[in-house]
């Protein structure tokens, strides 16, 4: 629901690393010169080697890829612009009371989950920050990046400009620069590395290494504390990979929904004051078809037989670990992963969906005290008029 309709439909080719050269294909290329009252034996000896050939060649080749697919490998992701790229923010979130030194603008889709969760981090930490609505289906705003998903946030540092990606990795390295101003932004990067692995589909897959860890510079903490800070790194992991795959299903359940909630991002996002009146109509009406036959697909990837009660159950297991933890899970004040899951929730905030979850868990309670918790800290927004 998050992805531009185009894009879905779009067939992604991840370029793949070059194979190194094997054993075999050597031997299958080597030309004989024996004379021809050898030829006989050299035909069976080939044979012989071609076999064990092929099979060595099979064994590092499976070696050599098991270890490529580990090993990180940085590529232009994280890009350093020596200068701004062209861009028109629509609001700006400004708080008289940051100063966390940061300049930021956030390239976002309004009701993508993803960009919910970059927002609610920025709005938790009081930090003003410029906001760009990208069109999702020309995506010209994003047009001078190499990495074409979003969120993405531009960072104004000393000497140019970095590119920070990957939601998760956004607030990892905001909240590591937070927690030690002293160091750069393009520094602490490099401790989240891009790395390509081969993922369950046999697809080469690119991801970011570390992005659940905070890396501060603190003393190591003692076990408790080590035992708070995992089980914040693991909630956080059990929003992007269980409670964000629940989402789709739920607000793209039938036809009627699926255009209800499309009209909701409509209002939500702007899209109206931002876009021409047939991009708008060709959002809502083709992502609202588009996404409720990928929808059921989606359902069946991550085996939902019921989408309701599979969102049911995971807003219980979130209420069940935040009671023994007090009003937060992260006490009486909101922690990573409270942030990140109230921002995962909130992308669907204005869908049937979450009024039938208010209705049939318990989750009210938490979301009302931890949304009224970050817009006390947040700034006031500004509307930026062309």
């Amino acid at each position: 629901m998050w992805r531009p309709t185009f894009k879905i439909l779009r067939k992604v080719v991840i370029p793949s690393l070059k194979e190194n050269v094997t054993i075999s294909k050597i031997l299958y290329s080597t030309k004989s010169r024996l004379p021809k009252s050898t030829m006989k034996l050299t035909l069976v000896s080939a044979s012989v080697g071609v076999l064990i050939g092929a099979g060595y060649g099979g064994y590092t080749h499976y070696k050599i890829n098991a270890k490529k697919s580990l090993a990180p490998v940085q590529t232009e992701e994280f890009a350093f612009l020596k200068e701004a790229p062209e861009y028109s923010p629509q609001y700006k979130i400004i708080n008289d009371l940051d100063n966390s030194n940061l300049n930021l603008v956030l390239f976002q889709y309004r009701t993508c989950p993803f960009c919910c969760k970059v927002r609610a981090y920025l709005d938790s930490r009081g930090i003003s920050y410029e906001i760009v609505e990208v069109d999702a289906v020309l995506r010209q705003a994003i047009k001078w990046s190499g990495y074409k998903k979003v969120p993405i946030v531009l960072a104004k540092v000393e000497g140019g400009y970095q590119q920070l990606l990957d939601s998760t990795a956004i607030i990892s390295v905001l909240e590591t620069y937070l927690q030690d101003k002293a160091t750069q932004l393009q520094d602490i990067v490099k401790f989240y590395p891009t790395t390509k692995y081969v993922n369950d589909d046999g697809k080469s897959t690119t991801d970011i290494a570390n992005k659940y860890f905070v890396m501060h510079s603190s003393v190591v903490p003692d076990e408790r504390e080590r035992a708070i800070e995992l089980e914040e790194r693991e909630w956080r992991q059990w929003a992007d990979r269980v409670l964000v795959h629940t989402l789709s299903p739920n607000v793209y359940r039938t036809p009627g929904e699926a255009l209800e909630t499309f009209k909701w991002f409509e209002e939500a996002g702007g899209w109206r004051q931002s876009f021409p009146s047939w991009e708008c109509a060709l959002m809502v009406y083709g992502g609202a078809a588009a996404m409720w036959i990928i929808a059921k697909r989606l359902k069946k990837r991550h085996n939902i037989s019921d989408a309701r009660n599979a969102l049911y159950d995971a807003a219980n297991e979130w209420t069940t670990a935040v009671k023994k933890r007090g009003r937060f899970l992260g006490g009486e004040q909101p922690n990573l992963a409270d942030v990140t899951v109230y921002g995962v929730l909130s992308s669907i905030e204005g869908c049937q969906a979450f009024k039938d979850l208010r209705d049939h868990t318990e989750i009210g309670k938490w979301y009302d005290d931890i949304k009224n918790s970050i817009e006390n800290r947040m700034g006031k927004v500004q509307a930026v008029h062309a």
